[in-house]
């Protein structure tokens, strides 16, 4: 490791996120991605002392229109036209992934600093079709290999590891109540962009009192709409920065790696058991962890395999995905800003150490482990 060379997060903001049809459904991926881009380059430059020229904007996104959404988003945050923008598809990874790619550009050598992320608008994703024959997704994987929906697939890994709907309606209510015990302390509210008149995300407490009464979703299974997180709109803009630049969270090390696409739900437990052998550290030195969750029964699979209780104080100590909200391309980039406010804003001393990670659609996890520089 060369810690000299590690880029460092100095800013982070979000959107309230909103679930599907609710109250961001009128909102264009740029319409959600240009305010926190400002944001965050505003809380950027306060902590940095100085304006910051940007590099580049890479944003996460997995269903919007097309056209560069990172590029677009870039020239609607006011950044000029010399401002390049990129985006980046690795699915549920993707807005980590894009933190990783401007992080590793950074690292390289190039000192400037950029702006990365992720946006979705699950609202305005455009309807796919093949020979006008429309369709719900693009493959995962290629003809000859398991390729189920994430649905399907939550279900399948419940089955597989034995996962009781009991343990699934417990992690999905606690990560309920811990969401509504931080909505109502006040500690989103540093994080957030108000948009559209939403402040806050608009699941929390939603489906909590309703877990023991919802169907399964699938004869005879475990798996129930409050065990699976709701689909949202929303964004999500980091400031990365050579290391000195201000204070923040380093990233330390990073990994990418591939599962059998048949159980993709536990592909964040390798990467973050890989990532955490970069850095040389061990799991009991980890202070937070921001694992996205998009199924209870995935993310009790991907806490066994890493060797954490699932109510383990840790772990998504405000609420997870379940609670807030899963707007595909931007919740890598989320789970990091969630960490940012956990450590940087909340005072942590320099050395605390943190992990985000997610699971990815095909049969892939991702993970980063970061450290708290003062």
């Amino acid at each position: 490791m060369h810690a000299e060379n590690d880029p460092v997060v100095i800013a982070a903001r979000r959107t309230p996120i909103g679930t599907r049809g609710r109250g961001l459904a009128h909102l264009r991926v740029e319409e959600l991605a240009a305010p926190v881009i400002r944001a965050a380059l505003k809380d950027a430059e306060a902590v940095h002392g100085s304006p910051i020229t940007v590099a580049d904007v890479l944003l996460g996104n997995c269903m919007g229109p097309g056209g560069n959404p990172g590029r677009i988003a870039a020239l609607a945050a006011g950044l000029g036209h010399e401002v390049p923008g990129a985006t980046v598809d690795r699915q549920c990874g993707s807005g980590l992934a894009a933190v990783l790619d401007a992080a590793a550009a950074i690292r390289a050598g190039d000192r400037r600093m950029r702006v990365a992320g992720g946006v979705e608008s699950a609202s305005t994703a455009p309807v796919r079709s093949v020979g006008g024959v429309p369709y719900d997704r693009a493959p995962f994987a290629p003809a000859g290999f398991s390729d189920p929906g994430m649905t399907r697939a939550a279900e399948d890994l419940a089955v597989h590891d034995g996962i009781p709907r009991a343990r699934q309606d417990a992690h999905a209510a606690r990560s309920h109540a811990r969401a509504r015990a931080a909505r109502d302390a006040g500690r989103f509210d540093a994080e957030l962009v108000p948009l559209a008149g939403l402040r806050h995300d608009d699941a929390i407490g939603g489906a909590e009192r309703l877990l023991p009464r919802l169907p399964a979703l699938f004869p005879g299974g475990t798996l129930t709409a409050g065990t699976a997180t709701r689909i949202g709109d929303g964004a999500a803009a980091l400031v990365l920065g050579p290391a000195g630049s201000a204070p923040g969270l380093a990233i330390r090390a990073s990994a990418v790696l591939g599962c059998d696409p048949a159980l993709p739900g536990i592909g964040a437990a390798g990467a973050i058991q890989a990532a955490l052998r970069s850095a040389g550290w061990e799991l009991a030195e980890i202070s937070a962890l921001e694992i996205v969750e998009a199924f209870a029964a995935q993310s009790l699979a991907v806490l066994e395999r890493i060797g954490i209780a699932e109510d383990d104080p840790r772990l998504s100590a405000d609420g997870g995905a379940l609670a807030l909200g899963h707007p595909w391309g931007a919740s890598g980039a989320i789970a990091v800003v969630r960490l940012f406010s956990r450590l940087v804003r909340a005072g942590a001393p320099a050395g605390t150490r943190g992990v985000t990670a997610a699971s990815i659609g095909g049969g892939m996890g991702i993970a980063a482990v970061l450290e708290v520089v003062r």
